[in-house]
């Protein structure tokens, strides 16, 4: 990768920001490994104010922690606090599926009825991939919905990382087991709660679908602790 010059550190800062994120999503850096700015500018080929800085944004972001006299690290998740996200997601996003009721247009219907038809024609751990990249899509479309500026930002920052990191640090065999069928059975409770324009149905399809998730989680975790 060249470094034409410091002009653009924004760009610069951005792919760093990605390939950082990648590396964490594919298990490549884990919880606790240490992101020195010469090993990485040496790897990318620029120089270190575009690392300093993407560094900062994924601090900002809760992935990178910085310690003192010693540098930045990736964060070490607990299993508690991807349990404490779930929390986080069940409130925010049930607010943003009880405002996009209200707003939605029949085109941003139209393309969740899609990726909800397109998830549940996948099966199997060969899907597994793009059923994922479907469900990103699916609770982002209602997200942005809702025309709720500070939703949509958290939530966007939270999808970012947040599922690639669960599934690549604590269930890097696939998701939580039992989870196609009922995912496509609440989705369809969400889209027909935004097709009424209820408020409220929405609001409570929406948490009931986090909080279902969030369990079958709890489940998976016992499951391995008692196996260990």
């Amino acid at each position: 990768m060249n470094d034409p010059s410091d002009s653009q550190p924004k760009q610069l800062r951005d792919i760093v920001v990605e390939r950082l994120r990648a590396m964490i999503a594919q298990g490549k850096l884990r919880g606790g490994d240490w992101l020195r700015q010469a090993a990485l500018s040496t790897e990318l080929g620029i120089s270190y104010t575009p690392i300093r800085e993407a560094l900062k944004q994924l601090e900002a972001e809760g992935l990178v922690e910085h310690v003192p006299y010693r540098g930045a690290r990736v964060v070490d998740f607990r299993p508690d606090d991807v349990l404490d996200v779930y929390a986080i997601r069940m409130v925010l996003e049930a607010q943003a599926a009880a405002s996009a009721a209200q707003r939605i247009t029949e085109a941003e219907l139209a393309e969740l009825r899609a990726l909800h038809e397109r998830m549940s024609d996948l099966h199997g751990a060969e899907s597994l991939a793009e059923v994922r990249e479907l469900n990103e899509r699916f609770h982002l479309k209602i997200v942005e919905a809702s025309a709720r500026t500070y939703l949509i930002r958290t939530l966007r920052a939270i999808w970012t990382w947040f599922p690639k990191m669960l599934w690549s640090q604590f269930l890097p065999d696939g998701d939580p087991p039992q989870r196609e069928a009922q995912d496509n059975e609440e989705h369809a409770q969400i889209i027909a709660a935004l097709e009424a324009h209820d408020p409220e149905a929405a609001e409570r399809a929406m948490r009931h679908h986090i909080e279902r998730a969030r369990q079958t989680l709890i489940d998976a975790f016992a499951a391995q602790e008692h196996k260990a």
